[in-house]
């Protein structure tokens, strides 16, 4: 029996290796996509080199990708992300364009790239957004942005590819137990670092608040694993939900994004224990 193909993007680490192992032991044939050669999973069938922010990294993964599954793919997974995080008014405006580059713009190119593929064989998108695409928090507005705007496009997608035999899925996982989170926070430093004194004063109590709450999820947050086999179910049953929220505190804030405003502003206050500015 010829093995599915699948694509997967982030696959060196976290959510995307976790993928990776799962789909394989499914009987998937995988590709991972990484950004250097040493990271790659020895589970999948091959792999190839990809840079969300450059764009002809992307267009030339995706010819690699279809040469690796002689043009045939069953399924794409869009797991890469970053994490830009800070106060708005410390955070130069590059960085949100670095931020959508890679979680919002460089998915929508290699998507469309391989949409032929999918097309023809009535295969599956499926993108891993967050629920922070729902609910958003103070200093998580760059990537907030970009998971709405993910959000947003899987839902038109998904309406207009259904009629055509293709699926698309948007997975919004919670607090997660990868390297995103980490790398998130030494960037978070290195901007808090370069604020000036007025603003370091200014900010003081929301940031100690928001790294309480940002302990608290590391603290709870769920293994990869849990999220490669909602992706692995997308990818398999025969009739997908268009959204997969994965996670108790997922669902708890997608229920607290539908309050309310002034419920939801009032229970982000008391999560960030921010006090009062005057």
């Amino acid at each position: 029996m010829i093995k599915r193909a699948i694509f997967v993007t982030g696959a060196s680490t976290g959510i995307g290796r976790a993928t990776v192992e799962r789909l394989t032991a499914d009987g998937f044939a995988v590709v991972a996509g990484v950004r250097r050669d040493a990271d790659a999973p020895t589970e999948a069938t091959g792999h190839v080199l990809i840079d969300l922010a450059e764009p002809e990294s992307v267009v030339s993964a995706a010819k690699e990708v279809l040469e690796h599954t002689d043009g045939t793919l069953a399924g794409l997974v869009n797991n890469a992300g970053i994490n830009v995080n800070g106060p708005f008014e410390a955070l130069p405006i590059d960085e949100w364009r670095r931020q959508f580059e890679v979680n919002l713009f460089g998915q929508l190119s290699l998507t469309r790239e391989l949409l032929p593929a999918l097309l023809s064989s009535r295969g599956r998108v499926i993108t891993v957004g967050s629920v922070g695409g729902r609910y958003s928090v103070p200093f998580l507005g760059p990537y907030s942005a970009s998971k709405f705007a993910v959000r947003a496009w899987m839902d038109a997608l998904r309406h207009e590819l259904d009629p055509h035999g293709v699926k698309a899925v948007l997975i919004e996982p919670g607090a997660i137990d990868t390297p995103i989170w980490k790398k998130g926070t030494d960037h978070a430093d290195a901007v808090l670092d370069g604020m000036s004194d007025e603003q370091k004063q200014r900010y003081a109590g929301q940031v100690a608040g928001g790294l309480r709450l940002a302990a608290m999820a590391e603290r709870n947050a769920i293994p990869p694993a849990k999220v490669a086999n909602v992706i692995a179910k997308a990818l398999s049953t025969p009739r997908p939900r268009g959204r997969y929220l994965v996670g108790v505190d997922a669902k708890a804030q997608a229920v607290l994004a539908a309050a309310p405003t002034r419920v939801s502003d009032w229970v982000t206050r008391r999560l960030m224990r921010a006090s009062k500015q005057t």
